[in-house]
């Protein structure tokens, strides 16, 4: 939003909900490539190990900070203190959280190996399966804003009416952001709940799931075994401190790192101005192109940039995450009307919405035309 503006009105003096065309683009990925810097495809080995080691400093000088001196404050001091840490040890879990997703892409160092080693000790270590979520995660990519082969965020339609009448409500939408906030996390990776509909059970934990073909089934029990590893550390963690020491030192950051995903990932592919496609008209530069980029202000750089330069992100995930900002710049013209970018603030952004994309359905009149917009 511009300064004193309309609310509606981005930085550029256009609208934020002004619909981004749908029509077959006039460039190819090929396009976009070839005007991106060739130095920021570069996969810098030693440049990514400093964000990574920066960040667990980060980390451990809170947690320094929470065991050594939050403890000293008197009684209301101390209720004040805990949230305090628990929100930015949450944030700087997200933080390490986002080099992992950068480790599944393949866009920490030219060997794929040491990425899926650093990755796996990584997401494990925040009760992430993996290998499991680079999988799922590729499919999410390979098929962004598919109405039938999307993996995650798939939208209601307006004939559930849990959704579209039940819960399109000022209560409703409270529920749903606690829910969402607080359990989606888990429950995706469990339930696959805002994922595809599949025949079977889908879930990121069973390695016979429909999510993953049969090459990657022997990964997805390494997965589990990484969690497991995990799970008996915080056990033995717990027994030699106690349960509450562990919640508030690990489990309530963790929580706050959960919410967070879910809070930037409902707004990557959450807007009234961006298509879903079903497949008579889905392709796949359009479906990449059908994401937003949002300011969120220090948090930009705590999370990496990935709030802020998700549309490249999807057109090339394997740029590092240090070179996506110049990377956007360079492609920005070329996509012209295509490109999204909404700087509303972004608690309001998130409640407006949560308010208004509740299920999708195609415009009165071009109910064949395969594309569908959000509605409340």
């Amino acid at each position: 939003m511009g300064a004193g503006g309309n609310m509606t009105v981005n930085s550029v003096g256009k609208s934020v909900l002004e619909r981004v065309p749908v029509k077959k683009t006039p460039f190819e990925i090929s396009d976009l490539k070839k005007a991106i810097p060739l130095h920021c495809y570069k996969r810098d080995l030693s440049r990514s190990l400093y964000y990574l080691f920066g960040d667990i400093a980060i980390c451990f000088t809170f947690y320094q900070i929470a065991t050594n001196f939050i403890p000293l404050l008197p009684k209301p001091l101390n209720y004040i203190a805990w949230p305090i840490y628990w929100f930015c040890q949450g944030s700087s879990f997200m933080g390490i959280w986002s080099i992992g997703h950068d480790l599944g892409h393949h866009a920490f160092s030219e060997y794929e190996w040491l990425d899926d080693a650093i990755g796996f000790v990584v997401h494990s270590t925040f009760l992430t399966p993996y290998f499991s979520f680079k999988y799922s995660h590729r499919s999410h990519h390979a098929h962004t804003n598919s109405m039938e082969y999307d993996e995650v965020w798939i939208p209601k339609r307006k004939a559930n009416t849990f959704y579209s009448e039940v819960l399109n409500n000022p209560l409703g939408n409270l529920f749903m952001t606690f829910v969402r906030l607080l359990l989606s996390f888990p429950m995706y990776f469990t339930f696959n709940i805002h994922g595809r509909p599949y025949d079977g059970f889908a879930s990121h934990f069973y390695p016979q799931s429909p999510i993953f073909n049969d090459s990657e089934r022997k990964q997805i029990w390494l997965s589990d075994a990484g969690m497991l590893v995990t799970f008996y550390a915080l056990y033995k963690i717990a027994a030699a401190t106690s349960a509450t020491w562990l919640f508030c030192i690990y489990g309530a950051p963790l929580l706050v790192m959960n919410a967070h995903f879910i809070f930037f990932t409902f707004l990557h592919h959450s807007h009234p101005s961006l298509a879903h496609f079903d497949k008579r008209e889905w392709d796949w530069i359009r479906g990449a192109l059908s994401t937003v980029d949002r300011d969120y202000g220090i948090f930009n750089h705590v999370f990496h940039d990935v709030t802020c330069s998700h549309v490249v992100h999807h057109l090339i995930s394997s740029i590092p995450h240090y070179h996506t900002m110049e990377a956007t710049k360079a492609v920005k013209p070329i996509l012209g009307d295509y490109y999204k970018y909404d700087d509303t603030p972004i608690l309001e952004a998130f409640w407006r919405e949560t308010k208004n994309c509740i299920y999708v359905e195609p415009d009165e009149g071009a109910e064949d035309s395969g594309v569908y917009w959000f509605r409340k």
